[in-house]
């Protein structure tokens, strides 16, 4: 069926197909006699033998949505029943903000791939907080984990205070964080993925995290575009702070070899899909290797296959998430990674 509208989805502007789409799932899911039970019945597979348990939370399966698609959790509910394991939500910062201007996300066909310079784009983490309380109060049952970042206006030595907001406002109804530093889409962001800023950011969340009687596990989403000198530094970091672990990795910079038209090549932004399978698991296979399996990786970037999610695992990935290959290969991938794993 995917293959038969995905055609006619692709002659639109990506982020307004991709609004449509979503607003469609989630009226379907809420408000369609039977709407639930015709998406898990399609979309959903459960399994025990998919369960697992990684830094301490429990896994009904290992594929998960990665940040970017519910940047504000108004579909979290609709977008588990299509057989995520787990929804990652955000990149929210303290304050909403529009992001940069569109077009800001670009389709590169003949690469099976994006390239997007959103921006952080979000409502704020009040309106994210108070969605996911009322989503928790009615099922506890989802997987959420919530992305934080800062606003684009907040300068670098200010930055540890924004992740603090979200981190303090989230922390009541996510079930992991993720400390997004590496997207390319904010100015000198990736900055703060120097040793010193990154340290000090991660040792503070880590100590605020363990005033709590329950804390909660911090992962680091590191960019595929490091030397292996700061993969290194990475899990000295990692090890040192005591964080849960790393999420591997989010778009590249890096546009070589792309087959699509120089107009779409050349535009600025992270690029994501199948140009990043390769390094995105050489990176998860270095981290792994270098620390010695010490701490758990979600594996992201470039899974269009029940193949490239298994390769990210053997690489030394406990979970994988998904974003563009959901995009290109329609809400059956979920299904197909899964039983593939089984």
């Amino acid at each position: 069926m995917y293959r038969l509208i995905k055609p006619l989805f692709f002659q639109f502007e990506p982020e307004k197909v991709h609004h449509f789409v979503v607003k469609q799932l989630k009226w379907f899911n809420d408000h369609f006699p039977m709407g639930k039970t015709i998406l898990r019945s399609s979309f959903d597979i459960n399994i025990k033998g998919l369960e697992r348990e990684v830094f301490g939370i429990k896994f009904r399966n290992p594929v998960g949505l990665a940040a970017g698609f519910d940047k504000n959790g108004e579909y979290v509910e609709a977008l588990s029943n299509l057989g995520f394991g787990f929804i990652e939500v955000g990149t929210v910062t303290p304050l909403p903000q529009p992001g940069n201007d569109a077009p800001r996300m670009f389709r590169l066909q003949e690469d099976s791939a994006l390239i997007n310079r959103m921006g952080f784009n979000n409502k704020g983490v009040d309106t994210l907080a108070e969605r996911l309380r009322l989503l928790k109060a009615k099922d506890k049952s989802i997987v959420i984990g919530g992305n934080i970042g800062k606003n684009k206006n907040t300068p670098n030595e200010d930055a540890v205070s924004d992740y603090i907001k979200c981190f303090d406002r989230l922390f009541d109804v996510v079930d992991y964080f993720v400390v997004n530093v590496s997207s390319p889409n904010t100015p000198g962001l990736r900055e703060l993925q120097e040793k010193a800023p990154l340290m000090n950011l991660l040792n503070t969340l880590q100590q605020r995290n363990l005033t709590h009687k329950v804390s909660r596990p911090i992962l680091l989403k590191i960019a595929p575009d490091l030397t292996n000198e700061q993969l290194d530094d990475i899990v000295e970091i990692v090890l040192e702070t005591g964080i849960a672990g790393v999420i591997a990795t989010n778009t590249t910079i890096d546009k070589s070899g792309l087959n699509s038209p120089a107009e779409l090549t050349g535009e600025a932004g992270g690029l994501s899909g199948k140009p990043l399978t390769t390094r995105s698991t050489e990176v998860i296979r270095y981290i792994s290797t270098k620390s010695n399996k010490a701490f758990p990786i979600i594996g992201v970037g470039g899974i269009h296959s029940p193949q490239d999610a298994k390769d990210k695992l053997a690489a030394g990935a406990s979970l994988v998430q998904l974003y563009t290959g959901f995009i290109y290969e329609g809400p059956g991938i979920v299904k197909r990674i899964c039983k593939e794993l089984v």
